[in-house]
């Protein structure tokens, strides 16, 4: 756990309302399988009929187990990945339907901080030519001056030092390198970032940098975030809304906040209830759920969480896969749950 994850995450001020930077409308990303020349293929459903928005200024939080689609969903929103259904808006442009020269110039509004920032470095690039890339592609800068002034000041702003810039990747220390993946994010001056999961391959004491370096950066220029974790203790501290996914589908979203202090979704409260406390006479229940995570290329009938559930209805759960509503009581609140109150 990080420096951040405290019991009480510090007061997040929401962005305004307003129209959406980015929203996908039941996007779907579904991957054919080869089970062999004996077998019936089948399909991989990543990500299943999800609809969700980020803000200008806003972090929207997205969890669930490994497997369950976040990265792909991240990915899929970006067309790094092409969707199979689906439509993906970004500032009010469906962008499922344009072509990838078409594309190019939404790149520099659109990025992305990978996971692991050795495997996203080229070992053969200086920090320089790394970050000046982008720079030349979407020609920002004009003379070889400009770009090198442009990689000092991104360096100093992401907590490194400018005489850094002729360094490789195999120079830095695992923090540093993911400090050089967010300047190459910040070089084209973006708007939107998806951050898939970009603390977890660092040391628990570098952690708690790198997630302040983003929230600072928010702050100072503006950005929405994505912002993919495992980690409910950082998601609920940097996240303005929080999205929780499960078997390719988005089962409950809300404000932070809410989410945390009143789970309605049977697996919500399952994945928060293994949350550590840091007040060790404060007690709380573990749910522990039954069975494994069901395949994706065989999700079970109805609600994908039923086998699972403690709270499932035969006749009803295991039938009819329950819609993501609004809570009649909470409607800033929506959950894909027929049992659940409110």
């Amino acid at each position: 756990m990080t420096e951040v994850a405290t019991s009480e995450a510090p007061a997040k001020r929401a962005p305004a309302e307003g129209e959406a930077l980015c929203r996908i409308d039941s996007l779907s990303t579904h991957f054919p399988v080869n089970r062999g020349p004996f077998r019936k293929g089948g399909v991989v459903r990543a990500v299943d009929r999800v609809s969700l928005e980020v803000r200008p200024g806003e972090t929207v939080g997205l969890v669930g187990e490994s497997g369950c689609g976040k990265s792909t969903l991240g990915r899929t929103i970006l067309r790094l990945i092409e969707p199979t259904a689906g439509s993906i808006y970004f500032e009010n442009r469906d962008i499922t339907k344009l072509s990838m020269s078409e594309m190019r110039p939404l790149r520099r509004r659109m990025q992305i901080i990978f996971q692991d920032p050795y495997a996203s470095l080229d070992p053969r690039m200086s920090v320089r030519d790394t970050v000046a890339e982008a720079l030349e592609i979407h020609g920002l800068a004009k003379t070889k001056k400009q770009a090198d002034e442009r990689v000092a000041s991104l360096l100093e702003k992401v907590g490194l030092r400018p005489d850094q810039m002729d360094r490789y990747p195999h120079e830095f220390s695992g923090g540093q390198r993911q400090r050089v993946g967010i300047a190459r994010a910040l070089a084209v001056e973006p708007k939107f970032i998806v951050a898939d999961e970009p603390i977890s391959a660092l040391d628990v004491s570098i952690q708690a940098q790198i997630v302040n370096l983003l929230k600072d950066l928010q702050e100072e220029l503006g950005l929405a975030y994505l912002f993919i974790a495992h980690d409910l203790k950082v998601v609920e501290y940097l996240s303005h809304r929080v999205a929780v996914m499960y078997l390719g589908r988005v089962v409950e979203t809300a404000p932070s906040r809410e989410l945390y202090d009143d789970p309605r979704h049977p697996y919500t409260r399952a994945l928060l209830s293994a949350v550590p406390v840091p007040d060790p006479e404060t007690k709380r229940s573990r749910i522990v759920l039954q069975g494994d995570v069901p395949s994706p290329i065989d999700p079970p009938p109805g609600c994908a969480f039923h086998p699972r559930c403690s709270i499932a209805e035969k006749g009803l759960c295991d039938r009819e896969a329950p819609p993501l509503v609004p809570l009649k009581n909470r409607p800033s609140q929506s959950v894909a749950c027929f049992k659940a109150e409110g």
